[in-house]
């Protein structure tokens, strides 16, 4: 009975050792192996009632709703299909082939053209997932057969297929908008140049460690298909690119909204798989039961952590969390370094979604009362993702890539190959650090 009374007294403890325990509680039952949803919203059922008393039970359904009904939300859905749907088609596949007209004879095109492929389809969906898996099974077993070393193809593979993180129209950036109240359409604009430029590291670093080191990358071979055939082969990339267009075109043009321009994508995927005639009622169910499956974990997390931090944010711990950031030092880049340590430590055992519901709202106010932009620190934010998702020991690209990678590449392989990929992605975000210009902010 004591230990009753304690669990509906916790006000006692204080908003120090209050949040102490919460996190403490949270990451214990995350141990244990209880997804992150049901994690976030027991722990904030537990404090709500402890706390406040069971009249505050109303308080978490009003979070809830606040969420989930926010219209911008729908475009979420519907960039999470055209991606289920490009999964399904053989898009990606003939825009792998007509890619590799452009790689020429450069050593180490293969690889290159990966790149290439990558940022097309991040540019049409957004998502990580699917693009890991297709490169995984077209772009390896060729970069393997051709001669390409291991690491080097490994890790062209799961850094470019992460790229969707910070290409508009990014997934991360549209929850970051979500939680942050920031412009969305801001965001798509301020992370393209970077986006490209963490792309354009790649390739270069491609070239030039296939240039020091030409045993790692074959010189291809003359291509003995006559130009005809070639020709054939280029209109595999005047749809997906035609993708593109619209639904970023119509994003900075003014013409949509992100909600209006994500229909606009999925009805571009639709009629290309139309005309290229690969639709079918079976490809078209298969792909709404993967959105559903995505998206609904996407809301079960965002539920969670909405609960949560309402709930927290009532007991006075956003503000107690913010008083110890601020304190950290006077100098406000100290300060952004130590929640980008934070953000990089959470990227290691959680997943993206729940780390920028939990944490956003309680960063993105020290961030403005620091005098920055939240539109720069949501693309800084989605940078910092782009490392969570290579990082062990949970990073998520190279399970994707392990699901469809040969047997004899085992995880410590794939984590080894990542590496320089990792390091590549940390000088970007110390860019946007040290030249916030490059988001146009």
């Amino acid at each position: 009975m004591e230990g009753l009374d304690f669990l509906f007294d916790l006000k006692s403890l204080g908003i120090e050792y209050g949040t102490l325990a919460m996190f403490a509680l949270l990451f214990g039952l995350l141990l244990v192996g209880i997804p992150l949803a049901y994690v976030t919203l027991l722990v904030a059922l537990i404090f709500a009632i402890g706390w406040f008393g069971p009249a505050a039970v109303p308080l978490i359904t009003s979070r809830v709703y606040s969420f989930v009904s926010s219209f911008v939300f729908v475009s979420v859905p519907m960039f999470v299909l055209m991606a289920a749907l490009l999964d399904r088609s053989g898009i990606a596949r003939d825009l792998f082939d007509a890619m590799k007209l452009i790689g020429g004879r450069v050593r180490g095109a293969v690889a290159v053209q990966t790149i290439f492929v990558a940022v097309i389809l991040a540019a049409m969906s957004g998502i990580i997932g699917g693009e890991i898996v297709l490169l995984g099974l077209l772009a390896l077993p060729q970069m393997l057969r051709l001669g390409y070393d291991r690491n080097l193809a490994i890790g062209v593979i799961c850094a470019g297929g992460s790229l969707g993180t910070m290409i508009p129209p990014s997934i991360v950036l549209i929850i970051y908008g979500l939680t942050a109240n920031v412009s969305i359409g801001d965001l798509f604009t301020a992370a393209f140049i970077p986006g490209f430029m963490l792309a354009g590291f790649y390739v270069t670093y491609v070239l030039v460690r296939c240039w020091l080191k030409p045993s790692l990358a074959p010189t291809p071979e003359p291509d003995p298909r006559p130009l005809s055939e070639k020709l054939t082969l280029l209109k595999g990339i005047i749809l997906p690119i035609m993708v593109v267009i619209f639904v970023l075109g119509s994003i900075y043009g003014g013409i949509a909204s992100v909600t209006e321009a994500s229909a606009v994508g999925v009805a571009g995927v639709l009629l290309s798989t139309v005309i290229r005639g690969e639709f079918s009622l079976k490809m078209l169910k298969g792909a709404a039961l993967q959105t559903l499956s995505t998206c609904g974990m996407i809301v079960w997390i965002g539920i969670g952590a909405s609960a949560l931090v309402g709930v927290f944010n009532l007991m006075g711990g956003i503000d107690f969390v913010s008083g110890l950031l601020t304190g950290v030092s006077e100098n406000p880049t100290v300060i952004l370094l130590v929640m980008m340590a934070i953000l990089f430590l959470l990227g290691m055992f959680l997943d993206w979604v729940g780390i920028a519901l939990l944490t956003m709202p309680i960063f993105v106010p020290v961030v403005v009362e620091l005098g920055y932009d939240p539109v720069w620190f949501g693309v800084l934010f989605a940078m910092n993702m782009q490392v969570s998702f290579l990082t062990p020991p949970f990073g998520p690209a190279a399970f994707y890539l392990k699901s469809v990678a040969p047997k004899e590449i085992s995880l410590g392989n794939i984590f080894q190959a990542l590496v320089p990929f990792i390091c590549l992605q940390i000088l970007a975000v110390g860019l946007l650090i040290a030249f916030p210009g490059i988001t146009g902010r």
